[in-house]
Parts: structure tokens; C-alpha cells; sequence
């Protein structure tokens, strides 16, 4: 089991910080589905998004976000891989079963990068080890919903990729 390297009473300065320099932008809330079976992670990763302006969901496992996609749309969908009752790779399949194009950032502590190579039309947005910073989440966050927006509405320059697993950066910044 992961712990939060990052504590609540930690990152709430942060998200105040964040919260005011958004509260100017006029841009609409996109919808995020948050999966992870860890409560902890999925409260912080839930607070960090909705602090950013973002309209969050959370489930608890696979079983309950599937019913959740089915539910309402969603912009993104960013899913834990190793979680009771549907894995991340089972819920994806699921996705894309169901002909959903929906985005998906796979975070866990264990990709399964094997099963997601015999699988290519599976089509993750961006896989994350965790830990992972909380600016690095809210950046992959930025980078796959402008990525999934029409031409017309990209503002900023297009996403820079870059790769996830890059744990130089990890230690200077907050985890969870």
C-alpha cells in the first residue's frame, strides 16, 4: 500500500494559491473521474483538481467508476491500475468496448505496461508511476484535456510531453 507523502494541512496553502490565480479565468469546468481504491490518494487527488477549477468525481473501485462512466460524461477519466472488483486495464477495455473515447491517465504504483502492449487500442493518454508531485498530475491533467480540445479552442501552445517517470523531479516537489 502507498502512503500520501503529503498531508491535507500541507497542501491546503498550496490549493488557496491555486484556487486564487484561477479565479479569473473564464474557461468552463471540465469533468474528471478520479478511480483509486487507496481513500487517502483519491481525497488528495480529488481536492487538488477541484481546488484547480475542475468538476471531480471519485470512485472507490473499478466496479463503481464503470458505473459512473456510464452514468454521466466525463472529460477525463485518471485511474489507479490494481483495484478490487475491475483492474485500471479491465475499466479501460470497458471504455473502449463501449466505443467511449474518453481520455485516460493511468496512475498507479505497478503499470502494467506488458498487458497494456498486447492491448495498443487501449490508447492511454499518459501513464504515471506513483509517487507522483501534484504539479506534475496537474500538468499531465492540462496537457491531455487541451490535447482532446478542437483547434479552435486551444489557447495555449500545444502540450509538451514529456515522460512521467522522471523521479529527478519527484524529490524536489510534494507526492502522494
Amino acid at each position: 500500500m502507498y502512503c500520501c507523502a503529503m498531508k491535507m494541512d500541507e497542501i491546503v496553502p498550496t490549493l488557496e494559491i491555486v484556487g486564487a490565480s484561477l479565479r479569473g479565468q473564464t474557461r468552463p469546468a471540465r469533468r474528471i473521474l478520479v478511480a483509486d481504491d487507496e481513500a487517502a490518494i483519491r481525497r488528495l487527488m480529488t481536492a487538488v483538481l477541484v481546488a484547480t477549477g475542475y468538476n471531480v468525481d471519485a470512485a472507490e473501485d473499478g466496479a463503481v467508476a464503470w458505473e459512473a462512466l456510464q452514468a454521466k460524461p466525463y472529460d477525463l477519466l485518471i485511474t489507479d491500475h490494481n483495484m478490487p472488483k475491475i483492474t485500471g486495464v479491465e475499466l479501460v477495455k470497458n471504455l473502449r468496448s463501449a466505443r467511449m473515447a474518453l481520455p485516460v491517465v493511468m496512475v498507479s504504483g505497478d503499470l502494467p505496461a506488458h498487458e497494456l502492449a498486447l492491448t495498443p487500442s487501449l490508447q492511454l493518454a499518459a501513464m504515471m508511476l506513483k509517487p507522483i508531485a501534484v504539479a506534475t498530475l496537474l500538468e499531465t491533467v492540462e496537457n491531455v484535456l487541451r490535447a482532446t480540445e478542437s483547434p479552435r479552442e486551444q489557447i495555449n501552445s500545444p502540450p509538451r510531453w514529456r515522460s512521467q517517470d522522471d523521479r529527478r523531479q519527484w524529490g524536489e516537489n510534494r507526492t502522494f
